[in-house]
């Protein structure tokens, strides 16, 4: 039975899983002369498609550089508005402002924890009209007209895919999916990131495989892939010449020296999804009467991004504060995630945004826990984290 005061133990939030093939696969590319723009790029690219089930994938330097390209390709631009969850990391709905559009929110779903769905359906219904000429929802309150729906699979659960794809259809949106916690999901058979018009993934070291830093964007599009291509390497044709630029584009290009950690780790990425699932299924096992994890639709498949706990309803801020505080002082590594978007200082300063405006975002960002979670937390961390949740959460009821 594991104590729950251990003197000096110290237990990280995430540790990425570096193998010695993934060390020695690095340094082959910096024992060459092509550590940028070379063939470990292309490798890395097909070999994520291939995985992805996508006709192309552009590596980009982050998560963000990708969801802000892919926004970018879709012509998307200053008076225009993309439906998106304001539970999520910020960088869903920055990439939005980065073209001068507008991130218009919509609550989420108590359970899933993901963009609701029907809440979408009601604003694109009761509040919008159309604009005359394309048909366009337009939102009376901004008059920017709403071209595309942006779902977040948060922590790696899948999205009601079904539902938004429908009414896209049906109110002629695109479709970008935010996979970036989504790596190995999948929705009904179909991995999370190939249904939209364009779908992107994160490798940031506590992702379930990692290029140190990078992103990238899976697309059936060949337009799409061909101008994020450019736009990701300061907007140059992809057959032109070294300094021959055809548009403004940014440097968001990821070195060879990362594709080649991402190739390694890509390689064995059915073990590593296999692994956090069994950390979660033990977490799951000795947490279960305590707190209650996301819950993933019928006929989907979540992928282990962090472990999330809810504690119970009513709980509130300052309890969850103090849980924290609690594991943090037992040398746990732990996190509020997420902190509603809507009411973070820049979002507020802006918009104007208050508490209220999304309730059941801010009822669940109140009381959830991300507990510390890798590919190789052993059961005896599992076991004092959990002892040590349980005894905080009785201590302060």
């Amino acid at each position: 039975m594991t104590t729950i005061t251990q003197v000096g133990k110290t237990i990280p939030l995430s540790h990425p899983e570096i193998t010695d093939e993934d060390i020695s696969s690095v340094v082959s590319v910096l024992r060459t002369s092509r550590l940028s723009l070379g063939p470990k790029l292309l490798e890395f690219e097909e070999k994520f498609a291939s995985y992805a089930g996508a006709r192309f994938a552009v590596a980009v330097n982050s998560g963000t550089s990708g969801l802000h390209l892919a926004v970018k390709s879709l012509g998307i631009g200053e008076h225009d508005a993309v439906i998106t969850s304001p539970f999520s990391f910020i960088a869903s709905a920055n990439c939005i402002l980065y073209e001068n559009a507008l991130p218009v929110f919509v609550d989420i779903e108590p359970k899933t924890f993901n963009i609701d769905p029907q809440k979408i359906e009601e604003f694109l219904r009761e509040r919008c009209t159309r604009e005359s000429g394309t048909g366009l929802p337009v939102d009376p309150a901004t008059g920017r007209r709403i071209r595309a729906i942006l779902p977040v699979h948060v922590f790696g659960h899948p999205c009601d895919m079904g539902k938004i794809m429908a009414m896209a259809k049906e109110f002629g949106l695109a479709v970008i999916e935010d996979s970036c916690e989504a790596l190995g999901a999948e929705y009904k058979g179909r991995k999370a990131g190939t249904m939209g018009a364009a779908g992107v993934f994160a490798f940031y070291p506590n992702k379930q495989m990692t290029t140190g830093e990078g992103g990238i964007i899976v697309t059936d599009d060949e337009e799409i892939a061909a101008l994020c291509g450019s736009l990701r390497n300061q907007g140059r044709a992809i057959n032109s010449g070294w300094l021959d630029h055809e548009r403004l584009g940014y440097n968001y290009r990821l070195s060879d020296i990362n594709c080649a950690l991402g190739i390694s780790q890509l390689g064995r990425i059915d073990s590593i999804l296999r692994k956090r699932a069994e950390v979660a299924a033990h977490y799951n096992r000795i947490l279960g009467d305590l707190v209650a994890t996301p819950r993933t639709l019928t006929g989907s498949k979540r992928s282990w991004f962090v472990y999330v706990v809810c504690l119970p309803a009513g709980t509130g801020r300052t309890r969850r504060d103090g849980v924290l505080a609690g594991l943090s002082g037992r040398g746990i590594g732990c996190n509020n995630y997420f902190p509603p978007i809507h009411l973070q200082t820049f979002y507020r300063n802006r918009f104007g945004y208050r508490e209220g405006d999304f309730p059941v975002t801010e009822d669940v960002a109140a009381r959830t826990i991300a507990l510390p979670f890798h590919n190789n937390l052993g059961e005896d961390d599992i076991a004092y984290v959990a002892e040590s949740l349980r005894d905080i959460v009785h201590r302060l009821s």
